[in-house]
């Protein structure tokens, strides 16, 4: 028992400084470098006692940085648009996006559902998908579908991956050796 609560602490202290910031609502490490360095947190869906719909959350720095320079060149957008010409992805995005509220329901706990209720937001949960999002056919971020791909593969995971592969992008072999 002694051993996991050290390494608990641990992670904690790696995905702080990884953040730079305090891990508030930091749960557990949920994917790692082959190293053994967190690449994505669970987080409580109770936050500092506010409501947080985001179940995972990226802190792999250099995934981070590299997703935001995509992001920054308008791969979000062009995803976009792929998924608006594409009814069938359309649907796999919203079954992403049902598929993710059914599990953060399972990871809440009977007291932080009730504190989620006594603050009135129980049923925005019930309608918020990944990263929070409430519109299941549009792509909000890619870091957030990132990090909840590597724990259950998504539509943008799986998009991404075919991005990475195509371009020879040179974070492929860090994306890939990724583990739950």
């Amino acid at each position: 028992m002694v051993a996991i609560e050290i390494m608990q602490l641990d992670d904690y202290e790696i995905v702080s400084k990884q953040l730079g910031r305090p891990a508030a609502g930091f749960r557990e490490v949920v994917c790692r470098r082959p190293d053994g360095t967190p690449a994505v947190i669970r987080v409580d869906s109770l936050v500092l006692k506010r409501p947080f719909p985001t179940l995972f959350w990226l802190t792999d720095t250099e995934l981070d940085r590299e997703i935001g320079l995509l992001e920054s060149r308008g791969l979000t957008s062009e995803f976009q648009n792929t998924i608006d010409a594409d009814p069938e992805l359309q649907l796999a995005l919203r079954n992403d996006n049902l598929a993710h509220i059914e599990l953060r329901e399972g990871y809440m706990s009977d007291e932080v559902r009730r504190a989620i209720e006594d603050l009135n937001f129980y049923d925005t949960f019930q309608t918020k998908g990944i990263g929070g999002n409430a519109n299941f056919s549009r792509v909000r971020c890619l870091h957030c579908h990132v990090a909840a791909h590597l724990v259950v593969p998504n539509t943008i995971g799986k998009m991404l991956d075919e991005y990475f592969e195509q371009m020879e992008h040179p974070i492929l072999e860090s994306f890939r050796h990724l583990s739950v």
